[in-house]
């Protein structure tokens, strides 16, 4: 497996700096924002796309850093009701997918996104339950009417441009779990599989090391990210917490990096999962802890992961 960063904690940076400052950590991989909500400043697309010069200096500048591109993020909500989200996000997808196919990129990390509860909402609309009765109602039309269709095409898309899409399960949108992620994916198509991200399945109540073999083929990316359950303000309040990040002390769970909010036995349990169900690419650390700076978070989190990864090649043990 290879050890990377997701740069969008980077992104008051260069590019150039940001590769260096991510190479300078002995990563392998390098994971880049597209637009949407990662933003663009380190990769736009449609701008590379235009010119040819652009282009070659993009990719020059990522081969001297030594690194290797392991996905292109583009997440947003391509199916939001505010048509004008909805657009740009679809026009950032559809420029990510033919870059990261001029560029030999082999995944493009994304959401499912959200539509409203009809088709003239304007506000998208998670449901949670199955009653009162509406609700199953508004699902069947999300799911059958808007998203379906969309992924559809778009999986077809990608997968003319030999690019795979990988969805981060996250609540808030309709794949939050393996079993909506696993329902897009029998809809749609193989070319959709996920982005495993273990820190929004901790809170969910989910077992990440499960959840890895219960998606065992369909995981085409991986972010590293961790979570801290904080079981003081759960036991009163749940895990539902819609808490601001920024207030710690109060919320019932927060992101941490990886190492601060599951013991170390976790993080090793959950490497070998992924190595058994035929994984091993790479492990994209995504620094959200809001405890933390960035220099402090990134460099504790890649110093985590590299004493864990596992690198060498599968074999038969041989006994002398």
């Amino acid at each position: 497996m290879k050890v990377g960063v997701f740069s969008a904690i980077l992104s008051n940076v260069s590019l150039e700096k940001a590769l260096t400052r991510i190479a300078g950590l002995g990563c392998d991989t390098v994971e880049l924002g597209t637009g949407a909500y990662p933003g663009d400043a380190h990769c736009q697309p449609a701008v590379l796309l235009a010119s040819k010069a652009k282009l070659d200096r993009f990719a020059a500048t990522v081969k001297a850093s030594g690194l290797e591109i392991s996905s292109l993020s583009c997440h947003g909500n391509p199916l939001h009701p505010d048509k004008r989200i909805a657009s740009a996000h679809h026009r950032v997808f559809v420029d990510t997918v033919k870059l990261a196919g001029v560029l030999g990129v082999p995944v493009v990390t994304t959401f499912s996104g959200c539509p409203g509860d009809h088709p003239k909402a304007k506000a998208p609309n998670w449901v949670t339950c199955p009653w009162p009765p509406d609700f199953l109602k508004v699902l069947d039309w999300q799911w059958n009417k808007v998203a379906i269709p969309y992924w559809k095409k778009q999986a077809a898309f990608a997968k003319s441009h030999n690019v795979k899409i990988a969805f981060e399960a996250h609540p808030g949108f309709l794949v939050y779990n393996p079993e909506t992620l696993l329902k897009m994916r029998k809809a749609c198509g193989t070319t959709i599989g996920a982005n495993f991200d273990p820190s929004h399945f901790l809170w969910q109540g989910i077992d990440p090391i499960k959840a890895v073999r219960a998606l065992e083929g369909a995981i085409h990316h991986v972010h590293a990210k961790d979570t801290g359950l904080y079981p003081v303000n759960a036991d009163v309040n749940g895990y539902l917490d819609t808490k601001h990040y920024a207030d710690e002390k109060n919320r019932s769970w927060i992101f941490r990096t990886v190492g601060y909010g599951q013991p170390r036995s976790f993080w090793c349990d959950f490497v070998s999962t992924l190595r058994m169900v035929g994984y091993d690419g790479a492990l994209s650390m995504e620094h959200e802890d809001s405890l933390m700076t960035p220099d402090e978070g990134l460099r504790k989190g890649v110093e985590f992961l590299q004493s864990i990864v596992i690198r060498e090649p599968k074999g038969r043990v041989t006994w002398a």
